[in-house]
């Protein structure tokens, strides 16, 4: 019997990213699935089967921060892989303290990807 692969999803409000990223993550044998908000992500709340989130920080309505908190309200534990073209450093940091599994500056390296997503699921 075959396995899926890990679903990782992709919530970014800039339609490049969420054109380009799902078809890298698929190149990389993962399956994925775009979202152009935090309120579209879940509204359809496909929690139960993400096994990994790629989420922007800056967006208009929720944010990326916004929308761990309200996941984390839900119980919902589902690693995050931050994404930012606004990021600080210190932004990074407090993220990723509050349970981040990375945060990563566009634009990020397929390796630097890679090696997040290892963190996020490792075999």
């Amino acid at each position: 019997m075959k396995t899926m692969a890990p679903l990782v999803a992709v919530v970014d409000d800039d339609e490049s990213v969420r054109e380009s990223l799902p078809d890298l993550l698929r190149e990389f044998g993962y399956r994925s699935e775009a979202f152009a908000s935090a309120e579209a992500f879940l509204a359809l709340d496909p929690f139960d089967d993400t096994h990994c989130l790629i989420l922007d920080v800056a967006m208009p309505g929720m944010s990326g921060p916004e929308l761990q908190l309200e996941l984390k309200r839900r119980g919902c534990t589902v690693p995050i892989i931050f994404i930012t073209a606004h990021g600080s450093d210190a932004n990074c940091v407090r993220l990723v303290e509050r349970g981040a599994v990375d945060c990563l500056s566009k634009p990020f390296t397929e390796t630097a990807l890679l090696k997040a997503l290892s963190a996020a699921m490792p075999i």
